[in-house]
């Protein structure tokens, strides 16, 4: 049986680009749902006007929620009009609506619960990158594999992505972030369910379309997100769910790295204050459990690395 193939376009002051994005959508797509996010610009207005396309569907939010306030919005409209596969594609033209059945082709085949776009796959591509951006992404990759568990993706913050519908239906819409960290934030959810998350490559257009988001201003907001949402992730998979080797590695390195720190540290402000050489039996006592407690750490890593979801949810439970 053909899946039936749903996009959700979140509309916030992208007047001058929705049409032209709704026009590319191709056949494969039985329904789009345009959401206009209590846009100022009237975005809902404008695609039911100019808009003759039969698939299409206004969704109205009553107040401005965010980016993931108006994607779980499409989400909700699109499971309950019983679709199978949920596409999310920004209304600034970014994002090139060919690609649809790129990103749906892994769900569909049953490899993937989730899929999302990666603008790193090609080195000479990512020249066009604004170096703002590029930074950033990079830096909130590195957050993003620690507090989603998903070690085998990279650009985070893209929201080029596509749903199995079952999978969409079991996560906690009412708890996932609706602002900027919607897209990191949802890798963290899809995690807990223990959905399996494929890369898509693709390339990134920037015209003159204008991003409401700033690296320099969101990098520290996120950094204390991820850190709450990797004592989550930690919680939840080796103490909660599961108990391994890990959840054991983890807690002694960190107590034999703090311990052998603070050991030396008091050691050698007490000789600095004194005016004499440590004493190499203390160094000693002070390096062996940081040594020690490092291994441990890193054997966590290596564990939690090899632990990426690997089994597709929608497949294997049939949810």
């Amino acid at each position: 049986m053909t899946p039936k193939i749903a996009v959700v376009i979140p509309c916030y002051r992208v007047s001058s680009h929705v049409l032209d994005v709704i026009a590319n959508i191709g056949m494969e797509v039985s329904a789009i749902f345009a959401v206009d996010d209590c846009c100022p610009e009237g975005s809902g207005d404008l695609i039911t006007r100019h808009c003759n396309d039969a698939r299409v569907v206004v969704v109205r939010n009553a107040q401005n929620m965010g980016v993931g306030g108006a994607v779980l919005a499409g989400y909700s409209a699109a499971i309950e009009a019983g679709a199978d596969v949920i596409v999310k594609v920004d209304g600034d033209g970014q994002m090139d609506p060919r690609l649809i059945p790129v990103f749906i082709a892994p769900i569909v085949a049953g490899e993937a619960d989730y899929t999302k776009g990666n603008r790193f796959y090609d080195l000479e591509g990512i020249r066009t990158m604004p170096n703002v951006r590029l930074f950033g992404n990079a830096a909130l990759s590195f957050m993003t594999k620690l507090s989603s568990g998903y070690w085998d993706i990279f650009d985070p913050t893209n929201g080029y992505t596509a749903i199995h519908a079952d999978v969409a239906r079991h996560l906690p819409f009412e708890k996932i972030s609706r602002r900027y960290f919607f897209e990191t934030d949802m890798l963290f959810r899809l995690n807990t369910l223990r959905a399996v998350v494929v890369d898509v490559p693709m390339d990134a257009h920037y015209g003159n379309e204008v991003s409401n988001m700033k690296m320099s201003t969101i990098v520290g907001e996120f950094f204390f997100k991820h850190i709450r949402n990797f004592i989550k992730r930690i919680f939840y998979n080796y103490y909660l769910r599961d108990m391994s080797l890990a959840s054991i590695e983890l807690p002694l390195g960190l107590l034999l790295v703090s311990s052998g720190g603070i050991f030396g540290a008091y050691h050698w402000f007490s000789s600095m204050q004194e005016g004499v050489v440590t004493p190499a039996g203390t160094v000693m006592l002070a390096a062996l459990p940081i040594l020690l407690g490092t291994q441990l750490i890193l054997a966590f890593l290596g564990y939690d690395i090899a632990n990426v979801p690997r089994r597709p949810l929608h497949k294997s439970r049939n949810i």
